[in-house]
């Protein structure tokens, strides 16, 4: 019996991705027989266009040689027309005898004249595969393509030079100049070209409906509750601790903080699990720009009888002296405020420099250019982690050309400008490990606030510990599959050497990650889901909590002042209206402030479950993914829940707005 098959070809979508080149094809069946060779070309229609799938009917004469079953497609290019390269996603072989379809995912650039066998699905542990020589010439070229550079030593491993594949798809959505710009003339903003403020109300009433709305800040930044709830529910929310003691270092007495612990004492407070300390000593001696000051300060935080956690003390510097005395909440109320202007300019720093840049933008990238190296597309673990990197290369390479270089945003815009941004970043490198920094649970029980009884309120632990879960939950499932004896975990050369290029150090060609189990010699499933979680958790979860708030923190400068001008207080003399209006930025760089965190705060790609392109083709790991997509429906339903009565409502890790990648 003779069968007849269709042949689906899917184009990508990325720049110069279609072809005018002559495309041949072969079928190969379940039992090793193979159809004569088919040219794909449809009469006068422009096949194999950017982003298309071309339909293709194979005459019987050409396939009659061979079975119901489509096991591998073989398949090779010329080089003629004007544009010969090629970007293939997807075969699809429909046998229109039976009704059954074979889905053969490509994804990648074909070159001319080589023949590429694809195996029906596509996914294969290296020392499985049938096509190791085609698998090793691959990574090969890709080795070539992905290289590591260290921007200045210290810092972290990224891209030497963009691949055209890392690319935006859309370029004109990604333009943050043009962006800027189209922002600008359509809030119709034009009183911030020049000058200085004369007021906090003349700043309040710069926001418009339309673009620049009044971010939350605005209307809450000298609240004292508002700024405890900062700590844990907005853009740096995973540097507080539950206080065990009180440094020496600080200077506080129970006759200092007795009027603001309702009664209690250090020592009852303490006890309870009532205080709760931000301590910025990795900001001490920070280089920053001439003639602006960056605090290392300590706050020591208390949890009220409402359940609320507010501020009790600020020593904007590490150690006490006369001019740095502990401020409180008792001081001249402007004097109080003033003071936490000046904690959360070295908030910002950090925020941007380690927790936002260094945590997620920067390791990922590393982590990205260490996949694409060692792991081949025709691996499992490949197809897992690559919705997780889409943009992230393309958007750190526009952002430190555009945001983070000399005389850019930063500059212009922080405290310790680039500088003092790459040395905090160096600092806090050398403390990162995947282990604790980077495995949510981890990082709670060492900040003792793994009880998620201690610390109400703390709505970026609950909300990301139901995003961990799913995610540990789904990589644990999908790891199980193809790993389900410790040899294929030791026999995949793949694997190993990713996991060596994740711990070498820097200087030596590695990502230069600690704490990777076993130093990257992976030898049990616990260990692959641990990393494949925080690589998953850390792309999606940990960016955007970190990275959606910018504007409604920022865009008001008092309320998260990126830039400071003048001195911190050095006594508790009351402070000015003007006194704080003095150190704010000027109207063109509170413009240059809303524009940029409007546009970070953007949502680019889609949400997390959701991908872009589709790697994973096996029935067996689509049901996984569909499983993980419905347990993120569950998440949703409850922080959506949550959110009912908070006040006010955490929405950032809804995993309806999580997205998938660090594409902005």
């Amino acid at each position: 019996m003779s069968f007849r098959f269709v042949v689906y070809v899917k184009t990508g979508d990325q720049r110069g991705a279609g072809t005018d080149a002559n495309v041949t094809i072969t079928l190969h069946d379940s039992n090793g027989a193979k159809s004569e060779a088919a040219d794909l070309d449809n009469f006068l229609r422009n096949d194999f266009e950017r982003g298309q799938t071309d339909k293709f009917s194979l005459s019987k004469s050409k396939t009659n040689a061979i079975g119901p079953v489509i096991a591998k497609v073989e398949f090779w290019r010329d080089s003629s027309g004007i544009g010969s390269d090629w970007y293939l996603e997807l075969i699809t072989v429909e046998n229109m005898t039976t009704g059954k379809t074979f889905e053969f995912p490509v994804l990648r650039w074909i070159e001319s004249d080589f023949h590429y066998v694809i195996t029906h699905l596509d996914t294969s542990l290296p020392q499985f595969d049938e096509q190791k020589a085609m698998r090793i010439k691959e990574l090969s070229k890709k080795r070539k393509v992905y290289e590591y550079s260290q921007k200045a030593k210290g810092m972290p491993s990224q891209i030497k030079l963009m691949p055209p594949d890392e690319q935006f798809s859309f370029e004109y959505k990604w333009d943050i100049l043009t962006t800027k710009v189209q922002l600008i003339a359509t809030s119709k903003i034009v009183s911030l070209s020049a000058g200085e403020w004369d007021s906090l109300t003349a700043l309040t009433n710069v926001y418009t409906k339309k673009i620049f709305h009044t971010p939350a800040g605005a209307d809450r930044w000298s609240n004292d509750i508002y700024f405890g709830h900062q700590r844990i529910a907005s853009l740096n929310h995973s540097l507080i601790k539950l206080c065990k003691s009180i440094p020496d270092k600080l200077a506080v007495d129970d006759e200092m903080l007795k009027p603001l612990m309702e009664g209690e004492t250090i020592e009852t407070a303490l006890r309870k699990k009532r205080l709760f300390i931000c301590d910025y000593e990795i900001l001490k001696d920070l280089p920053h720009r001439p003639n602006l000051v960056l605090c290392a300060p300590i706050g020591l935080f208390f949890i009220n009888s409402n359940k609320r956690l507010v501020p009790i003390a600020i020593q904007l510097f590490q150690q006490p002296a006369p001019d740095n005395p502990v401020f409180l909440p008792t001081d001249p109320p402007n004097t109080w405020a003033f003071v936490k202007m000046w904690y959360n300019n070295s908030d910002a720093m950090y925020h941007q420099s380690l927790t936002h840049l260094g945590y997620t933008h920067l390791l990922m990238e590393g982590v990205t250019v260490a996949t694409h190296r060692n792991l081949s597309q025709s691996h499992p673990l490949f197809k897992l982690l690559a919705p997780h990197f889409l943009y992230l290369i393309a958007i750190n390479t526009r952002g430190l050309e555009m945001l983070v270089s000399e005389g850019g945003w930063v500059d212009k815009t922080m405290n310790a400008g680039i500088a003092g941004m790459f040395e905090l970043i160096k600092r806090g490198l050398e403390q990162w490990r995947l282990d604790v920094d980077g495995t949510l649970p981890e990082d709670l029980r060492r900040r003792g606030l793994d009880d998620q009884s201690v610390l109400p309120g703390y709505h970026f632990r609950d909300d990301a510990l139901l995003l961990y879960k799913a995610i540990n939950t789904y990589a644990g499932k999908y790891i199980k599959l193809y790993y389900d004896s410790p040899e294929k975990i030791s026999g995949d050369w793949e694997l190993q050497n990713w996991g060596h290029e994740l711990t070498n150090a820097r200087e030596e060609g590695g990502v230069g990650l600690l704490g990777v189990p076993g130093n990257g010699k992976f030898t049990t499933v616990d260990q692959l889901i641990m990393v494949l979680t925080t690589i998953i958790y850390t792309c999606s979860v940990s960016h955007a909590s970190t990275n959606f708030p910018q504007y409604e923190e920022y865009a008001f400068p008092p309320n998260y002042p990126g830039l400071m001008r003048g001195v911190p207080p050095v006594d508790k003399s009351p402070k000015e209206e003007s006194d704080i209006i003095a150190a704010l930025p000027d109207k063109p760089t509170t413009l240059d402030i809303m524009t940029v965190t409007k546009i970070l705060s953007q949502r680019g790609t889609k949400n997390l479950g959701d991908f872009e392109v589709q790697y994973i083709f096996d029935p067996k790991a689509r049901d996984i993914v569909d499983a993980f997509r419905q347990d993120l429906k569950g998440v949703s339903k409850e922080v959506k829940d949550r959110n009912e009565t908070r006040n006010p409502p955490y929405i950032y890790l809804d995993p309806d707005i999580v997205p998938n990648s660090i594409s902005i």
